[in-house]
C-alpha cells in the first residue's frame, strides 16, 4: 500500500505561482511512476503531468506545457508540481497518483494509477 498526501494548494491571482507537494509513505516510492491529475467541478479528471520512477522521463498535458514542472526527490519520498503563469482555467482540485509497470504507453491514463491522494484545491482568480 502507498499513502499519498498533497499540500500546497491555495488561492492565487492569475499570473502567479504555486508549488504543490505530495508526500508518499508505504511501499517503496522510488519504484513508482508518479502523476498529477486535476478535476474541476462538473468536469472529468484530467491528466496534468507525470514523472518516471527515476525522474528521467516527464510528460505534460498540452494545457500546462511550458508553465508547469513536475519533479521528484526519491530520498525524501516526495513529488512536486511547480505551477507558474497560472490561469483561471487551472482552478481545480489537484491529485497526486502513483503506479507501477512500464512508464509508457498509459502515462496519462487515470485508470492505470493505483494509488491516489485526497487532493488539494487550487483556485486562480482572474
Amino acid at each position: 500500500q502507498v499513502q499519498l498526501v498533497e499540500s500546497g494548494g491555495g488561492l492565487v491571482q492569475a499570473g502567479g505561482s504555486l508549488r504543490l507537494s505530495c508526500a508518499a509513505s508505504g511501499r517503496t516510492f522510488s519504484s513508482l511512476h508518479m502523476g498529477w491529475f486535476r478535476q474541476a467541478p462538473a468536469k472529468e479528471r484530467e491528466f496534468v503531468a507525470a514523472v518516471s520512477w527515476s525522474g528521467t522521463l516527464t510528460t505534460y498535458a498540452d494545457a500546462v506545457k511550458g508553465r508547469f514542472t513536475i519533479s521528484r526527490d526519491n530520498a525524501k519520498d516526495m513529488v512536486y508540481l511547480q505551477m507558474n503563469s497560472l490561469r483561471a482555467e487551472d482552478t481545480s482540485v489537484y491529485y497526486c497518483a502513483a503506479r507501477g509497470g512500464p512508464y509508457y504507453p498509459n502515462v496519462a491514463k487515470a485508470s492505470d494509477y493505483t494509488y491516489w491522494g485526497q487532493g488539494t484545491q487550487v483556485a486562480v482568480s482572474s
